[in-house]
């Protein structure tokens, strides 16, 4: 089996800000949603390369080919009210689609409440888990599927970036982007609230 493209000494050097800090990789997992607990502190994120029982929106399953998407939670301690924690499908949603368009030019767009997706067909979900205090965000993005390796029995299409532009893509670099992006917007969400 080859090295992950994904694994810390990859992904580490690329982070910019405090999300994504601590990084775990773990080549396989039932669902990165069960791999941040309690101790862990905000930023904290787990990423895989593969999930066997990850999980969508109102009990859907997500599939995944081992090695081709970008499958990870975000561990956030929000400060607003937590009635207003759903937004963060939001923030998270069009944070993802400004890194794809900054790091592939792919015209993604957020639709609502947690898909990101281009010209209608699906590239990313998003899974925001609410506990006491904390919020376990995660985040799928198709990256280097091949369309013989996406699902045919969804109700939205789905696509990859990979299908897209027609070539494959390294996912370090656009897992950092996404941290980042998720960062800003996170930041401005909460303070948008605070400010009041």
């Amino acid at each position: 089996m080859s090295v992950s493209d994904l694994i810390p000494e990859l992904v580490t050097p690329r982070l910019r800000g405090r999300l994504g800090t601590p990084y775990r990789f773990v080549a396989e997992c039932p669902s990165t949603q069960r791999l941040l607990g309690d101790e862990d502190p905000e930023g904290a994120t787990v990423v895989t390369d593969h999930q066997t029982q990850g999980r969508g929106r109102l009990g859907r399953t997500w599939e995944d080919t081992p090695g081709r998407s970008i499958l990870m939670s975000v561990l956030l301690l929000p400060r607003p009210p937590m009635p207003l924690w759903p937004e963060l499908s939001l923030v998270a949603g069009e944070a993802v689609a400004r890194a794809l368009r900054s790091e592939t030019g792919i015209d993604a767009s957020l639709r609502h409440p947690n898909d990101v997706v281009v010209a209608g067909r699906k590239l990313v979900g998003v899974l925001p888990e609410a506990r006491t205090g904390r919020v376990v965000l995660g985040i799928g993005v198709n990256v280097n599927q091949l369309p013989e390796e996406l699902p045919t029995d969804t109700a939205k299409p789905p696509t990859s970036v990979r299908i897209e532009l027609g070539r494959e893509v390294e996912r370090a670099p656009l897992l950092a982007a996404i941290l980042a992006e998720l960062e800003l917007g996170y930041d401005a969400w909460g303070a948008r609230y605070l400010a009041r």
